[in-house]
This record gives C-alpha cells, sequence and structure tokens, in this order.
C-alpha cells in the first residue's frame, strides 16, 4: 500500500478526484471585467474558461441544501455585527453592548478591526474573514464570560483563549477551501480541497446577441416613434468543458476532527461540485446543464488532473461527436497514464447518460450519482478507521 509518514507514522493517503465532463449551451458563465467570457489559451488554441473561485462559490452555495447549518461557515468583513448578533441571541441582557463586547474579543484574537465605509455602521475587519458558526458562538461566549466577570469594570479577554475560540471547530466549507488571515497566520487554513479551472476540451470563438428592449409605455403612445427603448449586445459562448477537482481526505479529516463529519463533507462535496453550475447570466441564456459524464477515481499517491487528454483539441469533426469524443480521449489518456507511472487506483467508479460513458466504466465501474456518493462516503469511512500500517 502507498503511503506517507505523518508525525512519525506511515498513514495510508486517501485522494478523492472528481473529473466532469459537461456541456454547455450558449452561455456566459463566468465574465472578465469586460463583461466577456472568461478563455484561456490551451495547447495553442482558444478555449472556454470558468475560473476555479466561481465553481468554488457555486459549490459552497449547494452546501446550503446539503448540510446543517451549523455545519457552515460566514466570510464577511462584518464580522462585529455577525459576532454582536450572537452575543444578543445568547445573552439578551447585554444587547446594548453587543458590538463593544464583539469588537473586544475579536481584537483580542488579533484579527484587525477597523471603522466600517459606511456611516454609523458597526466596525469591520480589515479582510474578509472566513468563521465557522460554532467559532462565532464560541467568541460570543467568550465575550459574554468575559463581560459578566468584569461586571461594571474593563472587559479583559486573554489572547490566547480569543484564538484558541477563532481555530478550533472549523466548519466543513472552512476545513475544505481554507482560510487565510493575512496577519495572523497562526488563524490560517490549509484548504483540503483544489478545483481546477474549468477549460472547454475544444477552440472556442466567442459570439455577440444584438439585443433590444421595447419600452411598452412608449409603444402605447401613437405620438411617439416605434423604435426600441433599449439596445445592446451579450457576449457568449457554448463549450463542452473539462471540470477537476481534489479532496486530500487525510487533511480533511485532521482540519475536521471528525469522522463522521469528514465523510459528510466528502459526500457534500462531490454531490455539489458534480452537481453545481455559477450563475453568471443564467436568467439571460437558461445553461443550467448536468454533466455528461463523469469519472471519480479514489488514489493513495497524489492528485492527478487529465487535462492532458486535450492538450489537442477536440475538433468538429471528431467521430461521434464531441462529447463521445471527449470521453474517449479521457478514458485513454487515463488508461494509459496508469500503468506508465505505475498508478493503481483503489476505486474508479464512472457514470453519465448513454453508452458513450462506457469507455470510463472500462477504467473501473458503472455506476450512478446517487450510488456513487453512497459508495464513496462508506470507503472514505472504512479508509479512515484503519489503524495506520506501520512506523518508519
Amino acid at each position: 500500500m502507498i503511503s506517507f509518514v505523518q508525525k512519525g507514522i506511515i498513514v495510508a493517503r486517501t485522494i478523492v478526484d472528481i473529473h466532469v465532463l459537461q456541456t454547455v449551451p450558449p452561455s456566459n458563465l463566468n465574465r472578465d471585467d469586460t463583461g466577456s467570457p472568461k478563455s484561456a489559451v490551451y495547447g495553442g488554441v482558444r478555449r472556454a474558461r470558468v475560473s476555479s473561485q466561481a465553481w468554488k462559490r457555486a459549490t459552497r452555495d449547494a452546501f446550503e441544501h446539503l448540510l446543517d447549518r451549523d455545519e457552515l461557515g460566514v466570510r464577511t468583513k462584518r464580522v462585529v455585527e455577525l459576532v454582536g448578533e450572537e452575543i444578543t441571541r445568547q445573552a439578551p441582557s447585554l444587547a446594548d453592548r453587543a458590538g463593544e463586547l464583539a469588537t473586544v474579543v475579536l481584537k483580542a484574537a488579533r484579527i484587525e478591526i477597523k471603522p466600517a465605509r459606511k456611516k454609523d455602521a458597526p466596525d469591520e475587519s480589515g479582510y474578509l474573514l472566513f468563521l465557522s458558526r460554532r467559532q462565532i458562538a464560541g467568541l460570543a461566549e467568550l465575550a459574554i464570560g468575559a463581560a459578566r466577570e468584569a461586571e461594571d469594570g474593563k472587559v479583559a479577554i486573554a489572547a490566547k483563549e480569543a484564538k484558541a475560540r477563532a481555530d478550533r471547530e472549523h466548519s466543513v466549507d472552512v476545513a475544505l477551501f481554507g482560510r487565510m488571515v493575512a496577519d495572523q497566520t497562526d488563524l490560517n487554513v490549509e484548504a483540503a480541497c483544489q478545483v481546477a479551472h474549468a477549460l472547454s476540451v475544444h477552440a472556442v470563438a466567442n459570439e455577440y446577441d444584438y439585443f433590444t428592449a421595447v419600452d411598452d409605455h412608449k409603444k402605447a403612445d401613437e405620438d411617439e416613434d416605434a423604435g426600441a427603448g433599449m439596445i445592446g449586445t451579450v457576449e457568449f459562448n457554448s463549450s463542452t468543458l473539462y471540470r477537476y477537482a481534489t479532496v486530500d481526505v487525510d487533511h480533511l479529516q485532521t482540519n475536521l476532527g471528525d469522522l463522521d463529519a469528514t465523510r459528510r463533507a466528502v459526500e457534500a462535496f462531490t454531490r455539489a461540485f458534480v452537481s453545481s453550475m455559477p450563475t453568471g447570466k443564467q436568467n439571460t441564456f437558461a445553461n443550467r446543464t448536468l454533466p455528461d459524464a463523469v469519472l471519480v477515481i479514489v488514489r493513495q499517491t497524489q492528485p492527478i488532473n487529465l487535462v492532458g487528454a486535450f492538450e489537442d483539441a477536440v475538433s468538429e469533426d471528431e467521430k461521434g461527436g464531441r462529447i463521445t469524443a471527449a470521453i474517449q480521449r479521457l478514458a485513454t489518456h487515463a488508461a494509459e497514464l496508469h500503468p506508465a507511472f505505475d498508478e493503481t487506483p483503489v476505486t474508479v467508479w464512472a457514470f453519465g447518460a448513454g453508452d458513450r460513458v462506457d469507455p470510463l466504466a472500462e477504467l473501473g465501474q458503472r455506476s450512478t450519482f446517487d450510488t456513487t456518493i453512497r459508495a464513496l462516503g462508506e470507503l472514505v469511512a472504512d479508509r479512515l478507521t484503519d489503524q495506520p500500517v506501520g512506523t518508519p
């Protein structure tokens, strides 16, 4: 068994790689600063691109329907307001001091607090701060205890305890996506997942939709001309995207400190990443689709992005169409790469619509979405409960 050394003990690694092929009709999922769909040059040709941040956000948004609220975090600069609201909830008698106490406990944790831009608004952190709801509750509890102990005197909170409250009981999203606190690096959380920029498997040229909008009231006026009330253009493209994400399950458990929470996190992330989609211009294009094919590979060595399958862009005249060609390319690339590098996956599942997914199933087993999620959760739980395989 491939292993790694962690604190003097040889531990079997568990890494979940998720590969998705997904066709999107005319759309503008992720815009640049000019409003154009994002793109990148890969393999010498221009490709459609959806940034990793866009799909991370879509995945995080999907967590709200997959996990309990208490397992999730909040990313905001309005942290004084947030902790203050929790102080008020826990101790209504301290409501008139909630903002003051929130500032004291956050400053004790060495989190930078400064005045908000908006006049009369509560102070804010100097940067977006990602805290779990349990951490927010813990900080509020600490502030309440200190206020009651001080009675009418000055509230004092030990920095060590305040930092501890801000750095334990991480939420699932903090544990997965990480947290950076620039001026307090000991509060940083290293992300347990990575998400690649999605790239089209073929070359893409953006197009423009010229539109007009009618002024209904003007149209009813016989003395007015019949011209449009507004004209404009929207840039778009359509593409078959290769998407990839990976989760270091061992690191995720280190961040969460709980096996059951780790299993739920892996299941929720896989489900959310596969089925979510950024909402850019969604009302304009109604572009939401489900993947054409999904490949889930559990490894014990390292994450492996299979984008190399598409370094040569899929052409328009590929036999069977782009989707079929992309699936075959992905299956062939994985089948050739694994033996070349003595890479033996722990388990492989493939699912999608129709027989065209069969080449991926040859890498492991054909499955369905729900079946794969359940089996993945069981495998993660089994591997995390295994004892270390030896000592160095």
